[in-house]
């Protein structure tokens, strides 16, 4: 086993949620009078701290209105949050994982609150050891969130692997001297990803599959 511990991003990489993210941050710009980011921009923010995403979504918007604008995105957020679904074959792939002997944890741009209430809504309470959220500590691209699951859980660097989908977690991954992987089918696109020399690039929950029986 080369990889005790596997880290995952929630959003775009094991939920299907990027285009559900970029409309609630449309519709609450939209709400707000504010000029509506498009689709590109709008992805390019999922993975991000509160403030980051809003400095660079909706440059408009002055700080002291941060607070209402994310009011109007949780209120959308939430009236989706139903529709949103494991991808294909994660929660088979978490199990798989596990089975082999590797632990599991989650670095994601989510709150705290939102994590835990989403990891209860998909019944996926017993597969992670550890997580930390953007509320927590320093939001991506910092690389606290993985250095922090290294001092708690006692993995070295090379016996951890980073899986997601922006080039927030492999950034995040590369100043932590984490390996990587991407994820093609989430929020960033795959030139993006693949700029940033990632162990594999792929295109879907089977290949990540199919990689980390090889190489992990």
């Amino acid at each position: 086993m080369r990889y005790r511990l596997v880290v995952f991003d929630w959003d775009g990489t094991l939920i299907d949620s990027a285009a559900g993210i970029v409309a609630c941050i449309q519709e609450a710009s939209r709400a707000m009078g504010l000029r509506v980011p498009e689709a590109e921009r709008a992805r390019h923010v999922i993975g991000l701290g509160l403030h980051d995403s809003l400095r660079i979504a909706v440059p408009d918007l002055p700080p002291e209105s941060y607070g209402e604008f994310a009011s109007l995105y949780r209120k959308n957020f939430l009236a989706r949050e139903e529709a949103m679904h494991l991808f294909a074959g994660a929660r088979e792939l978490l199990g798989a994982l596990r089975d082999r002997g590797h632990r599991l944890a989650v670095a994601t741009g989510k709150s705290r609150h939102g994590l835990d209430r989403a990891v209860a809504a998909n019944h996926l309470g017993g597969q992670f050891i550890a997580s930390r959220c953007a509320d927590e500590t320093h939001p991506k691209p910092h690389p606290a969130m993985l250095l922090e699951l290294m001092e708690e859980l006692a993995v070295p660097a090379q016996e951890m692997l980073m899986i997601g989908d922006t080039s927030h977690d492999l950034e995040m991954a590369r100043s932590a001297g984490v390996d990587a992987v991407a994820v093609s089918y989430g929020a960033h696109p795959e030139g993006m990803l693949r700029a940033l020399r990632p162990r594999a690039c792929v295109e879907s929950v089977a290949e990540l599959s199919s990689w980390l029986k090889l190489h992990a």
